[in-house]
């Protein structure tokens, strides 16, 4: 029998939970300390409507924080993420107030008062095949760019507060029909099938789990994603069983490449790619030049991550 496979030494959670959070601020420190006392690091943003964020650590020190989140009565039941990375994929560790966990920008817009019908992984092939289901791929443009659901409905947007102007925009289209949506983590459709809701839409679905939870569950035999699905972290992007994927970030304008883009003659490592190279200057990718050759220094000489890397 051959040995099992060593786990990647860092868990990477994500993790989201609407509710009435009104001691959020009161939160702020006591989370990052024991963040920062354990290794931990990521981005974490408290809100009055909840709690949102994606961490990286060891195995243990990512358990002792959920622990610790699923004790303050009003996060118990987090919706989490799990997966492993080889290599730590954040910098730093930060912990956040803002005025949304995530940013639609509509007030009024309650997830725990009207929200979308959940649909497991296993059962999101057959909603999405239906010919009377209108699929709704979520997220920036991108993010859809390194992959998405076959026959999704792409809005080109930059920001998920583009999101209800386009939806508003198509009103019309999805009357009569199924709408169904999908987003990274599950989140982001928390908001948009409640805006949905807003606009009288009534047969409105989301993917329980997002992108992350059908890739965990969905053999690749069976699934009906194409590519790979963006994170937000260093790893870029993963794959079917949440295995790391072949995407890159450009250093310069920060957008996802995949091994095609690269093949770019406007592509240089760290410097510029072909949907940046025109809009940068020469004294621009001099500079990033110069980055870029500071982060190879600092890792042949096994230093610390340089962040701008």
């Amino acid at each position: 029998m051959s040995p099992s496979p060593t786990p990647a030494p860092f868990r990477v959670a994500a993790l989201y939970r609407f509710c009435r959070l009104e001691s959020f601020a009161e939160l702020k420190a006591p989370l990052a300390a024991l963040c920062c006392a354990s290794g931990i690091k990521g981005t974490l943003i408290l809100a009055r409507e909840g709690i949102n964020g994606t961490l990286a650590g060891s195995h243990e020190a990512i358990a002792r924080l959920i622990a610790h989140l699923e004790a303050v009565p009003e996060l118990a039941g987090l919706e989490v993420k799990y997966s492993d990375a080889v290599e730590m994929p954040f910098h730093r560790m930060k912990v956040r107030l803002k005025a949304e966990i995530v940013t639609m920008g509509v007030e009024d817009i309650d997830p725990l008062r009207s929200v979308g019908t959940y649909v497991a992984p296993a059962d999101w092939n057959a909603l999405i095949s239906d010919p009377d289901t209108i699929l709704i791929d979520t997220r920036n443009d991108y993010e859809v760019a390194l992959g998405t659901f076959r026959g999704a409905l792409d809005p080109e947007t930059k920001s998920f507060r583009e999101f209800p102007a386009w939806a508003e925009a198509h009103r019309e289209e999805f009357d009569g029909r199924k709408v169904a949506m999908f987003c990274t983590g599950g989140i982001r459709c928390e908001k948009a099938t409640a805006y949905m809701r807003s606009l009288g839409i009534e047969e409105v679905f989301h993917l329980k789990g997002g992108i992350l939870k059908y890739l965990e569950e969905t053999p690749a035999g069976q699934s009906l994603w194409d590519g790979e699905c963006f994170v937000f972290d260093e790893r870029v992007s993963v794959s079917h069983g949440l295995e790391e994927g072949e995407a890159q970030l450009c250093r310069a304008c920060r957008r996802p490449l995949t091994p095609q883009d690269r093949q770019s003659p406007k592509y240089t490592a760290g410097v510029s790619c072909a949907y940046c190279h025109d809009s940068r200057s020469d004294e621009d990718r001099a500079r990033y030049a110069e980055r870029h050759r500071q982060v190879e220094l600092a890792e042949v000489r096994g230093a610390a991550p340089h962040i701008g890397g």
